[in-house]
Parts: C-alpha cells; sequence; structure tokens
C-alpha cells in the first residue's frame, strides 16, 4: 500500500488526508454532538486534530494497514467529513469500516455514496470477504445507512466501547463480498 488510493464518486472526491485538513477535521472531530457517537472524546484543540491526521497517515506504514479518506465535494475543495477501513487482518480477508460527517452534509446521501466508494475498493483491492461495522444502539441515522447498505446485525457487544467517560455497548454487523451491491 504506496500510493494513496484516491477515489472518484458522482459527486465527491475521495483522497488522503493532509494537513491543511486539520482545522475542518477539528470542526468535526472537536464537536461533541458529532463525536457522541464515534467512540472517542471529542478532540481539545487544532494540534490534536494534526495529530489525528498523522495517525490516519500511519495507518497505512502497519503490519495490519488501513486507510482513512478526506471525503470532498467534487467542486468543493474542503474536508466534509472522514471514512476508512481499518484492523485489516490479511488472512482473514477482513476489516472494520467507520466514518463521520459535518452536519451541514448530513441526509443527503454523501455518506452512501463514499461508503459504497470505499467498500467496492476494499473488496476488490484489498481481496476482503468481510468488513464490519460496530455502531451505537442509539445512532440511529448510522443503523439506518449500514443496514440499507446490506449490513446484517450479527449481535451486541455489551460494553465493548469506552468514553466519555462511559462504557458503551455497540452492535456488530457485517457485510459480506457476495452481499455487496455496487
Amino acid at each position: 500500500m504506496d500510493d494513496f488510493p484516491t477515489l472518484h464518486t458522482q459527486r465527491l472526491l475521495l483522497r488522503e488526508i493532509v494537513r491543511p485538513d486539520a482545522p475542518a477535521l477539528f470542526a468535526i472531530h472537536g464537536n461533541s454532538e458529532l463525536m457522541r457517537w464515534f467512540g472517542t472524546d471529542p478532540l481539545p484543540d487544532l494540534q490534536a486534530a494534526e495529530a489525528l491526521i498523522d495517525t490516519f497517515a500511519g495507518w497505512r506504514k502497519l503490519p495490519n494497514p488501513g486507510t482513512r479518506w478526506a471525503m470532498q465535494l467534487r467542486s468543493e475543495p474542503r474536508l466534509i467529513g472522514t471514512c476508512g477501513l481499518f484492523n485489516w487482518h490479511r488472512s482473514w480477508k477482513k476489516c472494520m469500516i467507520g466514518f463521520e460527517l459535518a452536519t451541514a452534509f448530513q441526509g443527503k446521501g454523501l455518506m452512501r455514496e463514499a461508503l459504497s466508494a470505499i467498500l467496492s475498493w476494499g473488496f476488490d483491492e484489498m481481496a476482503l470477504n468481510r468488513v464490519e461495522a460496530q455502531v451505537h444502539p442509539l445512532n440511529l441515522a448510522s443503523l439506518r445507512l449500514v443496514r440499507s447498505m446490506g449490513f446484517v446485525q450479527e449481535g451486541c457487544l455489551r460494553e465493548a466501547g469506552y468514553w466519555g467517560g462511559t462504557f458503551h455497548d455497540m452492535l456488530q454487523f457485517s457485510l459480506l463480498r457476495r452481499e455487496h451491491k455496487v
């Protein structure tokens, strides 16, 4: 995984997250309302957003690499969210998916468009057979999204997450290669 895999959809450019994205990334990851379901505490400052960019970039160098894309509208060169595949277990041909989107861009089908592109890339380029998603039981928008994309709920991981000083149950979903609709 040397060159960053830039992806294009009808409305989006999915590209590498870079340092100039830090303010837009902080606007999302520093927002406690947006981060309430993400699985981490909100970022405290811009420097933490820059460190998060370094973390995402570092995923590609891990033995079990991951890729996190900046989402931007094709007509507007600024980050509006991110999505990614991570925790790649090469021999089992599986990984996890994660995503978040700025409030102003929610409800427009953009995340569905982005996830369709990265899922296709993952099944084709990473030779995945399975992609997993863990969603908080109260995150209704993400639950609707993953279910509408064909992810199957497999169970509840009790108190699997910890953020905001509280343990959280997470619903476990998966999508198999043969279930993915392009």
